[in-house]
Formats: C-alpha cells, sequence, structure tokens
C-alpha cells in the first residue's frame, strides 16, 4: 500500500510540476537550458511527491483509524449522529446566509456548517450516557442482555461494590435468595479487590483475598448470576462516582456497605441495596420486661455498669453489672436506644 501511495504521489508530483512550468506561456521558455531545467523541474515535483504523500494520506489516517478504535460502540454511535445534527442544523442556517455579498455568502455558510458539526459531534459525545439513558427511558433504545453470559433476561441488575463483597455476608445473603437478579461487579471492582489483596498491610490483605475467595464462590455456587463486565466511566477517575455512573446507565441499583456511596447514590436516584441496613431490619425486636442472658465482658462508662454482647452484635449495657465481668448473667431489658450507629439495650440484673 506504501509503495502504490509512493507512485501515485510521485505521478501527482510530476503532474504539478508540468501544470506549474506551462503556466504563463512556459517558465522555463526563454532560459538557456530550457529542456534540463524543466526535466529537473519535474523530476524534483517527483521526488516531493513520492516522499510527503505517505505523510499528507497514511499518518493522518492511522490517526483517525487508532482514535475511532478506541471508541466505544456508544461513543461512535453518538459522534455520528452528532456530526449529521451538526450538518443539518449547518445546512438550514447556511442557505440564508447565502444571499449576502461575497465573500460573507460564499464562506460563512461553510464556517457554520463546519462549527455546528463539530461541535454537536463534541456535544453528544460528551453526553452520550445521558442521551442513552433518556433513549432507554422514552422507549426509543433498549439495552440487550446476552443470553449465554450468565444474566437472565428482565431481571434486574444489581451493581456491587468493593465493601459488600469484602463484608462476606453477601454469600449467604445470595444462598438465601433474598435478592433476586444478576449481581453485575465492573473490572475497575475487580482491580480494587485485587489492589487490597496484594497490600503490605496484613490486615488488608487478607480482607482482600477473602473477598475474592467470596466472589469466587458466589460465581460457582450460588443460584443468583454474577457477571464481571468491562464497561469503563474513562472520563470519571473515582471509584464511587464510577459505580454510580455505571448503575444509572443499568437499573439503578447498587450493593454496598460504605455509608459515603450510600448516600451520593441516593442524591442522584439510584437505589442502594444496604447489607448493614438489611442486618439491622432483621436484628429480633427486644422489648423491655424481657429476660436475656448475656456474658459481661468488660466495665461501661458509667460506674458499675458491664458491657456484653448478643450474637448478632448488638451491645447490652447492664447496670451494676461491673462486678460480673466473665461470667453469664441472666437479665430483664429495662429499655431499648436506637442509635445512628446502632441499637443498644440497658438492662439490669434479675432478680431471684
Amino acid at each position: 500500500m506504501i509503495r502504490n501511495i509512493r507512485l501515485l504521489g510521485a505521478a501527482l508530483g510530476g503532474l504539478v510540476g508540468l501544470t506549474l512550468a506551462g503556466a504563463d506561456g512556459g517558465l522555463f521558455r526563454d532560459a538557456e537550458y530550457a529542456g534540463a531545467l524543466l526535466a529537473t523541474w519535474v523530476v524534483a515535483w517527483l521526488i516531493v511527491g513520492f516522499a510527503i504523500l505517505p505523510y499528507l494520506t497514511i499518518v493522518p489516517a492511522g490517526w483517525l483509524i487508532t482514535r475511532v478504535e478506541a471508541l466505544s460502540t456508544a461513543e461512535f454511535v453518538t459522534a455520528v449522529i452528532g456530526l449529521l445534527l451538526g450538518l443539518l442544523m449547518g445546512l438550514f442556517l447556511g442557505i440564508p446566509l447565502t444571499g449576502l455579498p461575497d465573500p460573507w455568502g460564499e464562506w460563512l455558510p461553510l464556517g457554520v456548517s463546519l462549527f455546528l458539526g463539530l461541535g454537536m459531534l463534541g456535544l453528544t459525545v460528551a453526553k452520550r450516557r445521558d442521551l442513552l439513558l433518556a433513549a432507554e427511558t422514552v422507549g426509543l433504545l433498549r439495552r440487550p442482555v446476552a443470553e449465554d453470559d450468565g444474566a437472565r433476561r428482565g431481571d434486574p441488575q444489581i451493581v456491587v461494590d468493593t465493601s459488600a463483597i469484602i463484608d462476606g455476608r453477601i454469600a449467604e445473603i445470595v444462598e438465601s435468595g433474598f435478592i433476586y437478579g444478576t449481581l453485575v461487579v465492573p473490572r475497575f471492582v475487580l482491580d480494587e479487590l485485587q489492589h487490597i489483596a496484594d497490600s503490605s498491610d496484613t490486615l488488608r490483605r487478607n480482607r482482600g483475598r477473602r473477598g475474592l475467595e467470596i466472589l469466587n464462590r458466589m460465581q460457582k455456587d450460588a443460584s443468583t448470576p454474577v457477571r464481571i463486565v468491562e464497561d469503563e466511566v474513562p472520563d470519571v477517575p473515582e471509584v464511587d462516582a464510577k459505580l454510580v455512573a455505571l448503575a444509572r446507565e443499568r437499573s439503578r441499583v447498587i450493593l454496598t456497605n460504605d455509608f459515603n456511596l450510600n448516600r451520593v447514590a441516593e442524591l442522584q436516584g439510584v437505589r442502594v441495596m444496604n447489607i448493614n441496613s438489611l442486618a439491622n431490619a432483621v436484628k429480633p425486636a427486644v422489648l423491655p420486661g424481657e429476660e436475656l442472658r448475656v456474658r459481661v465482658i468488660q466495665e461501661g462508662k458509667e460506674a458499675g455498669q458491664g458491657v456484653g454482647f448478643l450474637d448478632d452484635g448488638t451491645m447490652i449495657v447492664v447496670e451494676g453489672g461491673a462486678r460480673h465481668i466473665d461470667k453469664d448473667l441472666d437479665v430483664s431489658v429495662t429499655r431499648v436506644l436506637q442509635t445512628v450507629a446502632g441499637r443498644m439495650i440497658f438492662a439490669q440484673p434479675r432478680l431471684d
């Protein structure tokens, strides 16, 4: 291909040289060695065309092809649509501009068309996610779901955060059948999990490895499909923002334990499935007057108080329980206090 382009460039260069030499009655007509000068002139143009045409065609074409290949399907489609819309707008606006006196009437319509075409191209690519979401909302576009990738057609797609995988309880929740749909794990979440598993900190490394094991377990054994997707949000650097953007493209659902991500997602209209909220919701209700058996393990903040915990982690403050540390004690619930951090139960030793 390069050889053919160079031959074409030489032919074009020679043609340009002959055209220039023949203009105005002949460039070398009055010269002493007109034939030699003409031949030298044409050969020079042959060499110029042979040398520079590949750089005028192959290099720009290669750059353009590389840029197009880097575009996602959504970016390419929105770019073409934006370019066509811009050129159409330029055509409509350019018709009345042709009536202006020259040179405005000749060049202004072309400039308006180029400006609107390139402007709409950039605008539609930049806002492609919102445009696709709007098209899906009004029914103009339907996102295809592959049948052979573990997803079930019509099921909701739940985007999973790193915190939910590391927590570990997600595996039991999935196996219990309480989650209906397909769990979607983005590649950047898997990369973050791998980074945690390779951490120099022992605690973080163990949590990361545990998360990878849980994810592998869910892929093999769980009845709920788990998909690893390659979707990327290149113009958003933060992982939390990437998750919200990905959830907005899919079914607007995120599974997480991250409090900050929970708030950000809710503000942007994304439904949040929080494992901690689920755990608090299924804790057994404890009423004043109910009797419990608890092991006092430490002193409380106030004098004489002892502190114990139920199996689900709920803190029990026992009045007068400080003298019963490291002992199992029958207590009677006096009041239950619900706080932002969780639930606290106040009790006192049962009087026999």
